[in-house]
């Protein structure tokens, strides 16, 4: 738990923070017919830099540790890649 809150404190967690707005239920205004889109995250990194930064999306609500794909070797020394595919409503 200590090194999630080590990692909310990178300069990309607060850039994300502070630039992109994730509604909440309550504030998606309620339309005959709402449009869904395909949205795909992409992780790549080491095997501990990938699964913090999973473990810390699930901490913060975003996404659950089972909603992403299994760590896949991208064939560079010690790097993975896991993917997490999601439907995002679109207004």
């Amino acid at each position: 738990m200590a090194q999630l809150l080590k990692f909310a404190q990178f300069p990309l967690v607060q850039f994300l923070r502070q630039n992109f707005h994730f509604p909440t239920p309550k504030q998606i205004p309620q339309q005959p017919f709402p449009h869904r889109e395909p949205i795909k995250h992409l992780l790549i990194g080491s095997p501990k830099a990938v699964t913090s930064t999973i473990h810390y999306l699930q901490v913060i609500g975003y996404a659950s540790v089972g909603d992403w794909s299994p760590l896949q070797a991208t064939g560079n020394p010690d790097e993975v890649m896991s993917i997490l595919s999601r439907q995002i409503l679109m207004q």
